[in-house]
Formats: C-alpha cells, sequence, structure tokens
C-alpha cells in the first residue's frame, strides 16, 4: 500500500523524531511511504486568525503537493482535521473544490489510517511502564478519532493505562491561541499538568506534537520527572 507521509510544521522543524517513527511504523506494517517535498503549511494557523485569502494559498498548494498520492496519512489529528475543511473552504471553487474533496477523502491520521485502513490493533509493540494518555481536542472534536489511539495502546505489551482526570479539557496550546490569549492558555495547561502529574505515570503519551510540546514544556519547568511520548514513537518501541 503506498502511503504518503504530511509531516505537519511542527514535525518538520520540532518534532522530527515524530516523523521518522511514523515513516518506521508505517512501512514496519506494510506501506511504501513516500515524503512529497513541495507540502508545506496546511494553512490552519492563518485561517484560523481570520487571514482566509492568504491561507487558501497555502491549502492549494498542499492539494497539489498530493494531487497523486494513494493515502495521505498524518502523526496530528489537527493538521489532518484541517483537511477536511477544505471542501467546505473551496465549495463552489470549480475544480479547486473538487481537488479539496478528494484530498479529505484519502486524509487520514495515523492511528486512525491504522486501525480502520490496514485494520490492524496490535502492532506488535512493547513498552514496560504506566501510561496516561491526554486526547487533542482537533483530534477527538473535529476528526472524530477517540479510541484508535487507546485500542492500540491497550495492545503494547507491557504498558498499563491510567485514566486522566478531566482528559477531555484543553490543554490550552490552540495554535495561535496560546500566543494571543497566553496568560488564559498558562494557566490551562497547569491545569492539565496538574492532572497529568496526578496520576503518577511513567509516561504521558498524545497523538498531537502541539499538545505534547505544550504539556511538557509546562511539566518540565516544573520538574515533573515524566517522559512525553507521541504515540507514534511507542509504536515503534521493542
Amino acid at each position: 500500500m503506498k502511503v504518503s507521509l504530511f509531516a505537519t510544521c511542527l514535525v518538520d522543524l520540532f518534532e522530527t523524531n515524530v516523523g521518522k517513527a511514523a515513516v518506521v511504523l508505517l512501512e514496519r506494517l506494510g506501506c511504501e511511504v513516500s515524503f512529497p517535498s513541495a507540502q508545506t503549511c496546511c494553512g490552519q494557523p492563518a485561517y484560523n486568525s481570520g487571514y482566509v485569502k492568504q491561507s487558501k494559498e497555502a491549502m492549494k498548494r498542499m492539494m497539489e503537493a498530493f494531487e497523486d498520492a494513494n493515502y495521505v496519512v498524518a502523526p496530528s489529528g489537527s493538521c489532518a482535521a484541517m483537511f477536511q475543511e477544505y471542501p467546505r473552504i473551496f465549495a463552489g471553487n470549480g475544480n479547486w473544490q473538487k481537488q479539496a474533496e478528494a484530498l479529505a477523502k484519502k486524509t487520514y491520521e495515523l492511528t486512525q489510517f491504522i486501525v480502520h485502513v490496514l485494520k490492524i490493533e496490535n502492532v506488535g509493540a512493547s513498552l514496560y511502564g504506566k501510561a496516561t494518555v491526554h486526547p487533542s481536542c482537533h483530534m477527538t472534536r473535529l476528526l472524530g478519532v477517540k479510541e484508535e489511539a487507546l485500542t492500540l495502546l491497550r495492545n503494547v505489551e507491557g504498558l498499563e493505562l491510567i485514566p486522566l482526570p478531566k482528559s477531555y479539557h484543553c490543554c490550552g496550546f490552540g495554535g495561535t491561541f496560546a500566543v494571543k490569549m497566553e496568560h488564559i492558555s498558562e494557566q490551562m495547561v497547569e491545569e492539565k499538568a496538574a492532572h497529568v502529574e496526578s496520576t503518577n505515570a511513567d509516561f504521558l503519551i498524545g497523538a498531537d506534537s502541539g499538545c505534547m510540546m505544550n504539556i511538557r514544556g509546562r511539566m518540565e519547568r516544573k520538574g515533573t520527572k515524566m517522559k512525553v511520548m507521541h504515540i507514534a514513537e511507542v509504536l515503534i518501541s521493542q
């Protein structure tokens, strides 16, 4: 099965280990992975900030970059969800609407792709210790991917999952929200970090790098000793 990796800006710039882990994982599961070099930002930061016209230029480039892809897989529910918005954004815009619909139809978040397209629930990973899981807002509420990560994690040998109190509370990242509303964002991530710490887990696992960076940063500043991992990193652990 041929898959094109949509790495996302945060992975490309800050979390390259997540992109590498996603490639390793997909290849282990029998996929042939390509990386279209023309890909750029999906346009979400600009679009969410009200710069609709400017964001469409980035969106058009992404549609062209992945035009020939059979499947597009992203290690981010947030960015994958943005692709699902393209048909609405380009509604009534002729060929761009058709390309937007085609891209949305073949785009999946990583765990969503593994469970629903590859039909795999146990990837053969092992990681020993206790873990708690942060479900990101965009992945669960916009993309509708809620159980797939847990399904895969329950089959990781040696991993005990600890429920996260008030798990569906936002971590306060929200892309440009963390910059524009920094004082509110700070209080939100403080609350999230406190809930994470209360589990006494060895690992915090998530599927969106923005959330993971935000929570990790807060916990590190507090001196909390807990390893933060993207689920792609967990699923290649042996």
